[in-house]
């Protein structure tokens, strides 16, 4: 069995096609920069969105299953145009190319942005409607319609994993700009009670070990997954880990969280505040139900993240 990865070179490309090797699979990567991999290895080039289908089909020779990794994500000057192409467009291509080369499965890594936005206050599941409030999101939820159009002949092979923030060397978003927060002395007097809303997340290791095990189970899938780890954390508690990868003692102050919210406001970090403040907390019980086990130790692996970007183990 050989394994299509695209976005190899990825933040969470890179853990699939670790994932993959250690369970003795075939691995072809598909990335924008080919020259970033071994050689030796099986690496293409990934087509443009706008690349003949021919190109796209051409990746599928003698792969079983393709795990769709490749997005773009957390580009400030991208347009709503850049995002459909790179999200929607592409991912037509690629799945219907797949549908008609392969015979495993097609693994789509989406976003709970494709359901809702980041100031969304509840809980995210399968059956939650679809209310994008971004481009990114929007671009993703057309990329999960794409995709299942295209496997419509064949909708038990085809799913999407929609997954909350994720974490890990080489994030970026909110959560990144949350763990550079928390090491400057700003930190010091972050109101508690404004940061007691809870959030799902997930680790990049834990979001690729979903997506092997989608396409290894032997029975069929549905058309969504909602993934993350367990349990959700306040955001305190997460400022607090990074804090403590820092070595920096953390104490929490009685500010009025309407100050904090105007200075953020005013540096153009409105949204960063609004998923910071509110409580996002994802269901992953339709994949607990099937089998799947989640991952439970977040506050020690954000912790560890903070101490090795510290050390100068990983870049920013």
């Amino acid at each position: 069995m050989k394994v299509l990865v695209t976005g190899a070179t990825g933040f969470i490309g890179r853990q699939v096609v670790n994932q993959l090797r250690e369970a003795g699979f075939g691995v072809r990567m598909a990335s924008r920069h080919p020259e970033r991999l071994d050689p030796v290895s099986d690496a293409v080039l990934l087509p443009d969105f706008d690349a003949p289908a021919q190109a796209y089909q051409a990746l599928m020779r003698d792969i079983t299953h393709v795990v769709h990794c490749a997005a773009l994500n957390n580009d400030r000057k991208a347009s709503e145009a850049d995002f459909m192409a790179a999200n929607a467009t592409l991912t037509a291509q690629l799945a219907r190319a797949a549908a008609s080369r392969t015979s495993g499965r097609f693994i789509y890594l989406s976003s709970i942005r494709a359901v809702a936005g980041p100031g969304f206050s509840g809980t995210i599941s399968e059956a939650t409607p679809a209310a994008p409030q971004c481009a990114y999101g929007r671009s993703k939820r057309e990329g999960e319609i794409r995709m299942l159009e295209a496997y419509a002949s064949r909708p038990s092979d085809a799913t999407t994993l929609r997954l909350p923030p994720v974490y890990g060397e080489g994030m970026k978003g909110n959560l990144a700009y949350l763990m550079r927060l928390s090491g400057m002395p700003i930190a010091l007097s972050l109101p508690a009670a404004t940061f007691s809303g809870l959030r799902s997340l997930m680790s990049c290791e834990s979001a690729a070990r979903t997506a092997v095990y989608l396409f290894s189970r032997p029975q069929s899938v549905r058309r969504a997954y909602v993934a993350c780890d367990l349990p959700p954390l306040p955001v305190s508690s997460i400022i607090m880990a990074f804090r403590d990868g820092y070595g920096y003692s953390l104490k929490l102050s009685r500010v009025p969280g309407g100050l904090v919210r105007t200075a953020l406001t005013l540096i153009g970090k409105r949204t960063a505040w609004e998923a910071m403040t509110a409580t996002q907390i994802c269901d992953p019980s339709v994949l607990v139900s099937e089998g799947w086990a989640p991952q439970t130790d977040s506050l020690e692996q954000l912790t560890e993240l903070a101490r090795r970007y510290k050390s100068g183990a990983v870049q920013r």
